[in-house]
């Protein structure tokens, strides 16, 4: 496997392949206009795009990858042709060659990584947001797992951010149902906030702690972080046994095995949003262990976010409203008035409006958000994928959507991300939620 180098950190260089991916945009633009329109034509049209974005991120390394990563988990933000050219970063991951690794600890400790352990594995088994894990032996507590920052990474953040904010404008110019510019702008500030705080592995080491402590439950483990060994660039916890999910289901558990443990994952994410407040928003395949005994190893806190009480409440009435039925004449009211609270939708948008613009555009990707929760033991094994959302309604998206709250896009990440592992799963799970049947 190639072995990574430190991203391009340069502006000018990073300036010049973005440059070059918007005019390859515009090209590719003015040649689709030229074609007679037709669905296939515009699902090609959209990958193409795609694929003109993902790489000039792939170029750019840095922080780019990891963006790209983050945009492909927000449906209703770009084209599906596009966003799924983007979901690829998931599987991009070169690890970095052993000088580079050295060069880390330097910085970090004043020494190399074998003078810090007892053993240290120069090979990484492992990738992670933003660097790569190693296997470590120290005295006290065993192996360890040694998380290792790509160097350079936080340097590339803010002009990675501007440059792909280019790229979009890009795309905007072309014929892309895009939302509207505050929409966009809304999430990229987010995504933003998130790598900052992805890059600093002591916050991370923080929030390890406080869910170790509050979100302990049956079933779930978390490896505690060793702060002695940690710095902003290098994280060393607890090493936590288990497989990833592709190779724990190569091992054929039985289904009431996977049953349990997506009643392990369904029971810690329910317990972390309505009772704790604060989500695990990176919740990818990578992120989690599974073990023969079916208990659950969550990885990777750098990606956390807080839900404020008001937000919690909006989503809760929201939610609890479209379990009603259709016939409902309150359902459309109250949804309507979350979608309000929250500054997604203009106050003065009118009921009978929302009915009848908004409501259909929003149908599908409300039905499968709430699927879960319509049976008390629902069966992922036959959960279909997101639904792929018609130009027209991306299009009413657009008119209607005029900013989105700091904490919607983890949000979604997380529960997309959730839907994501139990459909892997192929889990049933009781989906008993008391926050909801309480509102």
């Amino acid at each position: 496997m190639a072995r990574a180098d430190a991203p391009r950190t340069g502006r000018l260089a990073r300036g010049t392949i973005t440059g070059l991916a918007a005019a390859r945009i515009g090209m590719a633009q003015l040649g689709h206009r030229v074609r007679t329109p037709s669905a296939q034509a515009q699902a090609d049209h959209e990958a193409a795009l795609g694929r003109i974005l993902f790489g000039a991120l792939g170029q750019l390394r840095g922080s780019a990858l990891k963006v790209s990563q983050l945009l492909s988990m927000h449906p209703g933000l770009l084209p599906d042709g596009v966003r799924q050219e983007l979901a690829r970063a998931h599987h991009q991951a070169p690890p970095l060659n052993r000088a580079l690794v050295g060069r880390v600890f330097r910085q970090a400790f004043g020494q190399e990584p074998e003078a810090l352990f007892d053993q240290f594995d120069p090979t990484a088994f492992a990738a992670a947001s933003l660097g790569q894990v190693h296997r470590a032996q120290m005295a006290g507590h065993g192996t360890v797992a040694v998380k290792v920052q790509y160097p350079g990474i936080a340097a590339t953040i803010a002009s990675d951010m501007q440059l792909m904010r280019t790229a979009l404008r890009a795309l905007a110019h072309t014929d892309m149902p895009l939302p509207a510019n505050t929409v966009v702008d809304s999430v990229m500030t987010e995504i933003e906030a998130t790598l900052l705080r992805e890059v600093d592995y002591l916050q991370e080491a923080e929030q390890l702690q406080w869910f170790a402590q509050h979100a302990a439950l049956p079933g779930v483990v978390l490896a505690q972080p060793i702060l002695s060994h940690t710095r902003a660039q290098v994280l060393t916890q607890q090493f936590l046994p288990g497989q990833h999910l592709q190779a724990w289901l190569a091992t054929q558990p039985t289904q009431q095995q996977r049953d349990l443990a997506g009643q392990h994952l369904w029971d810690w994410f329910m317990h972390c949003i309505f009772v704790l407040g604060r989500v695990h928003a990176d919740p990818h395949p990578g992120n989690f262990l599974f073990a023969p005994d079916c208990t659950v190893g969550v990885l990777d806190f750098g990606c956390t976010r807080s839900l404020s009480g008001g937000f919690l409440a909006q989503v809760t009435q929201a939610w609890s409203a479209l379990l009603r039925p259709p016939t409902d004449p309150r359902r459309d009211a109250l949804v309507l008035q979350a979608y309000q609270a929250l500054g997604l939708v203009n106050a003065s948008l009118t009921v009978p409006a929302y009915t009848a613009e908004l409501a259909p555009a929003l149908a599908d990707m409300q039905a499968w958000q709430m699927e879960p929760f319509t049976q008390p033991v629902f069966d992922f094994g036959v959960k279909t994928p997101p639904p792929i959302t018609a130009g027209r309604h991306q299009r009413v998206l657009g008119e209607h959507l005029v900013q989105v709250p700091g904490e919607m896009p983890a949000f979604e990440r997380m529960w997309m991300g959730l839907m994501h592992l139990l459909t892997g799963l192929g889990a049933r799970v009781h989906t008993h939620c008391p926050a909801l049947l309480s509102s």
